[in-house]
């Protein structure tokens, strides 16, 4: 079906072009706009464009998925896989100043400050001390990362952890300046002159509901490397009228194709992409309001959608029907850990029959007496005429009536995280190639665990796993502790994503990961 596909943790467009480069101006549509630029307190996918191509990190992943130096220029890490120390290279701000081992210590301890609502602080609880800090900020002094000096940055873990390096590409790692957090900690990433980075590119203009324009950031490490003098980020929310944009030569690429334009590029152009994504789509439900407190309900609603039309006749796409969370791709010993992994009672296909016995038992034969359910969402076409077919396979497989509403992502976020829902859209996209990217967010008290689900057994499993040496015990703990919230049916899951986009074939260079961040770092314009 697709003309180019991209191999796992590589969506490097790397073809061949004659004649030299030229460096210039690229344009490039997003289709979502973040509420937060803050790399170390954000957990938005939306933010994710902006801060991979304006922060870096100790280490980060070159095209073929490799850890190489990014901000460290090397490092150590101990026998036994617990202290961890990097050296870092002559690296500048954006503004000129000296990027410090301090400006990491900082950063990283500012995560672990409650006060700051960083939304992935559990991805530094493998520190020793960190956790306790987190629970009780008296403790600060008993988390062991440390600047020994300007160039040297060391940290202790409190048991090994075989993907911190993956871990450390992302941008909760990343560090962010005291002068100028402190100075304005709401406002500093929302202005050109105080988002400071240390990446490839630097802000000139955020213009909200409009685009973000960069210009090449001439205090970048690997400065020499970057071809772009000018790179925007141009706000379109309707995929359709961002390929019309495509293909009359105004933009250079776009994040996403609409769906039934699919097939047809596929042949026709040279400019479609496909890009393996490491996400899964689901949507919440929330287990404290009814009916959804019922796990019968959430069951039935679960078994009542075919998620295989929902792939091949709504998305006309070739993304995967999910009855799991943790996406494939991942593998351990030469497996994949989705393979031979349980349905958890669920199938591509509708399991109507089941589905209305459940809901029966519960309470509303043939939906009878159902209560009023709303499924909220954000404002995007694509998501909201998937949530209209959900909604009419609810209404044709069990005779009840839920009603969408949808709202701007601004409105719409801060509003799930205040857990006042009752089914909301949602899903994750990995922040780092390893299942605990996905498995982490439900356990208890976790920022991202958005519909407050607890349960003492998945923490257990999900613990044992970070704690073990052993790979195979761990991923046994892991697909444990999936099971764990699969069976319990607090979320909705709907597709393994993959990513359909489009960039002239004039770029070169250019790179998404299946973490969704596009990367313009080697990006080149030839003839």
């Amino acid at each position: 079906m697709t003309k180019h596909f991209l191999p796992l943790l590589t969506a490097a467009f790397l073809a061949s072009t004659a004649g030299a480069f030229a460096a210039g101006e690229l344009t490039y549509v997003v289709n979502n706009e973040s509420a937060k630029y803050d790399p170390g307190t954000t957990a938005e996918t939306f933010a994710a464009p902006i801060i991979g191509n304006t922060f870096e990190g100790l280490v980060r992943f070159d095209a073929e998925g490799e850890i190489v130096p990014a901000l460290a220029a090397s490092w150590d890490v101990s026998e036994d896989g617990l202290n961890y120390t990097f050296h870092l290279r002559d690296a500048k701000w954006s503004d000129g100043k000296p990027v410090t081992a301090g400006d990491f210590e900082y950063a990283w301890k500012r995560v672990l400050d409650p006060k700051t609502g960083a939304m992935n602080s559990t991805m530094l609880f493998s520190i020793v001390g960190a956790e306790e800090a987190f629970n009780a900020p008296t403790e600060v002094a008993g988390i062991a990362i440390s600047a020994t000096d300007d160039k040297t940055l060391t940290f202790t873990l409190k048991a090994r952890v075989p993907y911190m390096l993956q871990l450390l590409t992302y941008s909760t790692f990343f560090p962010v300046r005291e002068d100028v957090v402190t100075a304005d900690p709401e406002g500093w990433t929302r202005k050109p002159d105080t988002f400071i980075g240390t990446g490839p590119f630097r802000v000139t203009e955020f213009n909200t509901g409009e685009s973000v324009v960069f210009e090449k950031n001439p205090n970048y490490y690997d400065a020499d490397a970057v071809s772009l003098d000018k790179l925007t980020f141009r706000l379109i929310p309707d995929p359709a009228t961002a390929l019309a944009a495509m293909e009359a030569g105004q933009v250079d690429g776009i994040e996403a194709v609409p769906a039934p334009e699919i097939p047809r590029l596929s042949v026709e152009s040279d400019a479609f992409m496909v890009v393996p994504a490491l996400g899964t789509t689901y949507a919440f439900f929330n287990p404290h309001q009814a009916p959804l407190d019922n796990l019968k309900v959430r069951e039935a609603l679960s078994m009542a959608i075919d998620r295989e039309d929902l792939v091949e006749f709504v998305l006309q796409s070739a993304d995967l029907p999910a009855t799991g969370l943790v996406p494939p791709g991942m593998t351990f010993g030469g497996k994949d850990f989705t393979e031979g992994r349980d349905t958890f009672g669920l199938a591509p296909t509708a399991e109507v029959d089941q589905a209305k016995a459940l809901l029966a038992e519960a309470g509303y034969p043939n939906g009878e007496g159902f209560p009023k359910t709303l499924f909220v969402t954000y404002s995007s076409p694509p998501i909201e005429k998937l949530l209209e077919a959900i909604q009419q396979m609810w209404k044709q497989n069990l005779n009840i009536d839920v009603e969408i509403q949808a709202t701007e992502w601004q409105v719409f976020y801060p509003e799930v995280q205040k857990v006042q829902y009752q089914i909301a859209q949602m899903g994750w996209g990995a922040d780092y190639p390893h299942p605990m990217t996905f498995l982490d967010n439900f356990v208890t008290g976790s920022p991202n665990n958005l519909n407050n689900w607890s349960n003492s057994d998945y923490d257990a499993a999900i613990a044992a796993a970070k704690a073990t040496g052993d790979e195979a015990e761990s991923v046994a703990d892991m697909q444990k502790a999936e099971a764990i919230l699969m069976n319990d049916h607090v979320i909705l899951p709907q597709y393994h994503r993959y990513n359909y986009m489009m960039m002239s074939p004039k770029v070169t260079g250019f790179w998404r990961s299946t973490l969704n961040v596009p990367y313009f770092r080697d990006a080149k314009i030839g003839e």
